[in-house]
């Protein structure tokens, strides 16, 4: 059962079976590409599979309507998921946080939150606190202090992972999203501009990769606890 090489070929998809064993986390479905039938087949089996949770990234009306037949614990958006883990023992002492600069990163922010609650992260959401209105990133600090990971999703210029790593202890994972007007280029600005940052020691993940974000949160947990 703990078999690190374990797989199963459903035909149209592999499944790795043996990831917990080696890396601490399953392996994710993500949906899009996929038709609704293969995500059903792909869930179906996985549940049957030994206990770890089940996490479905990037769902459309199709996939959400056919999945919702297997009876998801969770919906955050574009991502379902089942069998939660337990909680972490580091992240029960001191939340993951997730701070976005504007309600639009919602979809992005949902699916880190949708990934770190299957995985057992306990987590805490700081929204619309971008830095045009710095007052409103200010009053909130009260909430992100205590944070054991802070991650921070913003479009635009991406100002937002800066300002935070000059105010807070906590590791920073930054996630860009293609939000914004004119020269934001789907995402490739807020990238550029988080990977161009002053304040040194902040983690950047692909553009609107929500689901990296919080994986790579929980390696810095610690993934086997």
């Amino acid at each position: 059962m703990n078999d690190p090489r374990r797989s199963a070929d459903l035909g149209h998809s592999r499944l790795d079976l043996g990831r917990p064993a080696r890396v601490g986390m399953p392996e994710a479905v993500f949906a899009a590409g996929k038709t609704a039938e293969q995500c059903v087949d792909i869930v179906v089996h996985l549940l049957e599979a030994d206990g770890e949770p089940v996490i479905v990234t990037r769902c459309d009306d199709a996939h959400h309507t056919a999945l919702a037949a297997l009876g998801p614990t969770g919906t955050w958006s574009g991502t379902l998921t089942w069998r939660h883990a337990a909680a972490h023992p580091v992240a029960r002492q001191a939340p993951v946080v997730l701070v976005s600069g504007g309600t639009s990163d919602q979809p992005v922010l949902d699916e880190c939150l949708g990934t770190l609650t299957a995985l057992g992260v306990p987590a805490r959401v700081v929204r619309d606190v971008g830095v045009a209105g710095l007052h409103r990133l200010i009053d909130a600090l009260d909430q992100i202090e205590d944070a054991s990971v802070v991650v921070a999703f913003a479009g635009m210029e991406a100002a937002l992972p800066t300002v935070l790593a000059g105010l807070v202890a906590a590791p920073i994972v930054a996630v860009p999203t293609s939000v914004g007007y004119g020269t934001t280029f789907e995402g490739v600005t807020a990238l550029l501009s988080m990977l161009s940052s002053c304040a040194p020691g902040i983690a950047v993940v692909g553009i609107d990769n929500g689901y990296g974000a919080a994986c790579a949160a929980h390696r810095m947990l610690g993934a086997r606890g």
